[in-house]
């Protein structure tokens, strides 16, 4: 059985993480959007006047949806390699990695509601 587990150095994994966030860039619509709306959403935090704490909130569920987002294009990726055929268990699979991340989406977006309710009313 053939290993294509490279050996691991840090420096390796770090350009592995980079190779992906490239791929993603040029290949991930979703993600490149997600990135063109980081740059409104995050000097809004940054500017609101909300405790600390909050901003640091909004922060990690606008990080959740974009981690969120890698991991539902690796996981069409993954489905992509295994079969071009429309499968139902490939359907699911890809289904619910979508679902992951509107998952994240509704968590920021309420983080915001709340958070904004809680300062300004």
């Amino acid at each position: 059985m053939v290993n294509n587990k490279p050996k691991y150095t840090l420096f390796k994994n770090a350009s592995y993480a980079l190779d992906g966030f490239i791929h993603a860039l040029k290949h991930e619509t979703s993600f490149k959007l997600e990135l063109l709306i980081a740059c409104f959403v995050l000097p809004a935090i940054y500017f609101m006047p909300f405790e600390l704490v909050y901003k640091l909130v909004l922060l990690m569920t606008y990080f959740m949806i974009m981690i969120a987002e890698l991991l539902n294009s690796a996981v069409e990726n993954v489905v992509d390699l295994v079969t071009k055929e429309i499968h139902p268990l490939a359907k699911s699979a890809k289904d619910i990695g979508a679902t992951a991340v509107l998952f994240t989406v509704i968590l920021h977006i309420l983080c915001w509601l709340i958070i904004g309710v809680h300062t300004f009313f």
